[in-house]
């Protein structure tokens, strides 16, 4: 179990949002390097998900990004309890 946990992990990478355009949101990665994300259609669409991604920006949080596909993780930061 710990083992899938740390790979899990490696697959998540901290973002920081700090360019917010329909339809685009770049983030810079704790390395320095800026990405596009790769929105989903429902994202795209959800003025929700706009408003939220503004407030991301202006309050400067870090926020998990998947390495492979560069999308937002809804819980990259949860670990799975141990049994």
């Amino acid at each position: 179990m710990l083992l899938d946990q740390a790979t899990n992990m490696t697959n998540i990478m901290a973002g920081q949002i700090i360019k917010v355009f329909y339809p685009f949101v770049i983030v810079k990665t704790e390395t320095g390097s800026y990405l596009k994300l790769n929105l989903s259609n429902n994202e795209q669409r959800d003025p929700l998900f706009w408003d939220e991604v503004h407030s991301i920006l202006q309050a400067k949080l870090w926020v998990p990004i998947g390495k492979h596909y560069h999308q937002l993780l809804d819980n990259g930061w949860l670990a799975e309890p141990l049994s």
